[in-house]
Formats: structure tokens, C-alpha cells, sequence
């Protein structure tokens, strides 16, 4: 194998992170990497937040903004405040849609996701980790309202950033030949 494939395959989501949080230096180079991401017609169509200090205090408090005590599945506004906390950054990757005729607004959001999924193999590369998630506040308009984000802007999601707190036991992954297939067979 090389070195990028053995990246890849090394990969996982950190969901125990503590501090250090990477530095100027190495965000530059992970934004250089999210640049790279595949982007039909050079949109550019994706911007970045970053978050730290006492901004995930008031990034918790935008998130606590859609509690509803009605809804079962919605958690409560103590655990959206702490939410933030669980990394010593957070990094929102936002999607600008833009109106082009060759360019549906799907194509846009895959490119800040895969800028995000570069991210996280140059935040590896780096001794550094993350952990994507999406879930109702990325998708509520409170949310992105208290971000500051245009009627034309949505989330893709937030990377959780900074040192895995322990390392953690290899997942198992499947087998290509349980999810590939050849057509027209």
C-alpha cells in the first residue's frame, strides 16, 4: 500500500477529544487540503467557521435556542449548551448555493463534504482528529440564523477538532465485495 491509502484506511471518527486544538499553521494547511475538494464549475460553493473558546459557550447557546420540551427525540436545552464543549474546536462547514444551470444545489453540498472529509485526513495527518456531526442542529433555522448564515447558505456540518483523548480500538470495517458490484451483470 502507500502512504495515502494507509491514511485512509487508518481513519475513524474521535468522538473523546481534549485539548490541543491544531494551531494557525496547521488549520491553514487543512483548509488547503478542504480547497481541493471536487467542485464542479469552481463554485467554491463552501466556508468554513472555526470556533473555539469562549465561542463554543456561545455556540452552545445557539444551540440551545431549539430545545423543545414536545419533542421526544430533541434533546433538552442543558445538553445543546454542553454539546460545543466536547472538543476544544469546532469547525462548521457551511454551503454557499449558488444558482448556475450546470450546477444542481446537491453537487454543492457533496463538495463541502468532501472538503470536510479532507479536512479530517489532513487533521490526521497532522496528529490531530475530529468527529462529523450533523443531527437536528444542523438542519434547524435557529441554528443557522444564530450563525449568521445568508437565506442562500446552509450546514453540512460540524467537525468536532482536536486530540483523541485515548486511543480507541480499530472498527470493523465491511469487506468491498459486501457493497461493490459490477453493471450490467
Amino acid at each position: 500500500m502507500n502512504k495515502t491509502i494507509d491514511s485512509i484506511l487508518g481513519r475513524s471518527s474521535e468522538p473523546r477529544l481534549t485539548t490541543p486544538a491544531p494551531d494557525r499553521d496547521v488549520l491553514e494547511d487543512v483548509f488547503a487540503c478542504a480547497a481541493r475538494a471536487p467542485d464542479h464549475a469552481l463554485l467554491r460553493p463552501w466556508r468554513y467557521l472555526v470556533v473555539e473558546g469562549e465561542g463554543l459557550t456561545a455556540l452552545g447557546e445557539v444551540f440551545a435556542r431549539i430545545a423543545d420540551p414536545e419533542d421526544p427525540l430533541m434533546p433538552n436545552a442543558d445538553k445543546l449548551r454542553q454539546m460545543p464543549l466536547r472538543a476544544p474546536m469546532v469547525i462548521v462547514g457551511i454551503t454557499r448555493h449558488q444558482s448556475h444551470p450546470k450546477v444542481p444545489e446537491v453537487e454543492e453540498s457533496i463538495s463541502t463534504g468532501c472538503g470536510m472529509a479532507y479536512m479530517l485526513l489532513a487533521l490526521q495527518a497532522r496528529g490531530f482528529a475530529g468527529m462529523w456531526r450533523t443531527g437536528a442542529v444542523a438542519y434547524h433555522p435557529a441554528v443557522r440564523e444564530g450563525l449568521g448564515l445568508e437565506a442562500n447558505e446552509t450546514i453540512t456540518g460540524f467537525l468536532y477538532v482536536g486530540t483523541p483523548a485515548a486511543e480507541k480500538p480499530a472498527l470493523e470495517r465491511p469487506e468491498p465485495a459486501r457493497f461493490v458490484s459490477r453493471w450490467p451483470d
